[in-house]
């Protein structure tokens, strides 16, 4: 029996969702968008070879109706390669992984949708009361980095944490590792997703950072996801069921609440994380799923809006696929991915509602073009019968079709 790896480069769109307009993202093309801005700068088109070679450009066409910027003509493509579009209302991380790994969420999370004081009085009482705090600051939308170079000091003055959401279903919080204490901020976190149960929110994440009013501060790597679990059951959970061993690398595990998870691989940093995924590859055995999230290009460079760092980090991964491409053995296959957009061009830090690319390789299968998939659910049966699993309960196998 084979391996399957999934890739995931966070929030790499490639272009509107047809239903985009509904969430005002009506012309958001997240690769297409970064593609133009390189071919208009004096640092030259966007170089991705083994992307290419993929079908990387080929589904972004097959997408948007045109070719990216810089990348005409299009060589034929070595892999499989067609774009998704989500099933599942929204345009956040949980989502998006559910519906690929074979769950499509039929209810919406909730939302908290004030741009200021976005949370229930009660709930913050709540929070503020059991978990022994002074109180909170922020209580509003806004972008990470934003938010703790505005209230850093006064968070380190006050004791107060850092609350903030976004138009994701989000409660975030953002403390200070040393002057509030990292393992207080995953308490406070902890008890934030006991809270939170009747607003059906998807996540709560720990935001930490370091560094002095002084001299500015900095998020590390030490970020952790409390998400609900899955409503049913996903492509994980049928891997172990079967006897296999799942490979989680990076935030995989956090976003399935770690069910389904034999091994947590922990990683900061796409270059650690494509090393992780190797060192899984390499343990991997027979009827194993590897399963990585490569969460900079969200986090790091799509909420904050940077067009070349966003592109940098497009050809540094790109440059190390050959890496993986060298360990797969006869029968594997590497499929990459998407979970949403976040189009570094767009107004705004949030996501986008694109729709994301679907590109499959192994040495053994044969390029052709997968067309345009009616549910990022068409991934996970895909894996689930290519490691010859029974039938998810949605998707429809682009192996198979």
């Amino acid at each position: 029996m084979a391996r399957a790896i999934w890739l995931v480069l966070d929030s790499l769109g490639i272009g509107g969702a047809p239903d985009a307009a509904s969430y005002g993202d009506a012309g958001a093309d997240t690769f297409g968008h970064i593609a133009a801005a390189c071919a208009a700068a004096a640092r030259g088109p966007l170089r991705l070879p083994n992307l290419t070679r993929l079908g990387l450009p080929h589904a972004h066409a097959l997408a948007s109706g045109q070719v990216a910027a810089g990348l005409a003509p299009l060589p034929a493509a070595q892999g499989q390669w067609g774009c998704m579009i989500e099933r599942a209302c929204g345009k956040d991380t949980p989502s998006g992984h559910w519906e690929s790994a074979g769950v499509v969420l039929q209810q919406p999370f909730g939302l908290f949708a004030a741009p200021e004081q976005s949370f229930p009085p009660e709930l913050l009482a709540a929070l503020i009361e059991q978990a022994r705090l002074p109180g909170v600051l922020g209580n509003c939308h806004a972008s990470g980095t934003e938010i703790i170079a505005r209230l850093g000091a006064e968070h380190i003055a006050s004791g107060k944490p850092i609350v903030y959401t976004s138009a994701d279903s989000v409660f975030q919080v953002a403390a200070h590792e040393q002057h509030f204490g990292l393992e207080r901020l995953y308490e406070v976190c902890h008890l934030a997703r006991e809270l939170l149960a009747p607003w059906n929110i998807g996540r709560v994440i720990a935001r930490p950072f370091i560094g002095e009013p002084a001299t500015g501060f900095t998020r590390t790597g030490n970020r952790h996801d409390y998400a609900l679990a899955p409503p049913g059951q996903t492509l994980l959970d049928a891997v172990c069921a079967a006897g296999g061993e799942v490979f989680a690398v990076g935030k995989i595990s956090d976003i399935f609440a770690a069910r389904g998870v034999s091994h947590s691989l922990l990683a900061s940093g796409h270059d650690a994380l494509f090393d992780a995924t190797l060192q899984a590859l390499a343990r991997a055995e027979s009827g194993a799923l590897v399963a990585t999230n490569f969460v900079d290009f969200d986090s790091v460079y799509g909420h904050r809006r940077d067009v070349p760092g966003y592109a940098a980090a497009l050809e540094a991964f790109d440059a190390r696929l050959p890496e993986l491409m060298a360990a797969m053995r006869a029968g594997d296959i590497v499929v990459l991915s998407a979970d949403h957009g976040c189009d570094p061009t767009w107004p705004g830090s949030d996501h986008t509602r694109e729709c994301v690319p679907l590109l499959a390789w192994g040495p053994d299968l044969a390029p052709r073009a997968l067309g345009r998939r009616g549910s990022f659910a068409d991934l996970g049966q895909g894996l689930a019968s290519h490691l010859r699993l029974p039938p998810l309960a949605a998707g429809v196998s682009f192996l198979e079709d």
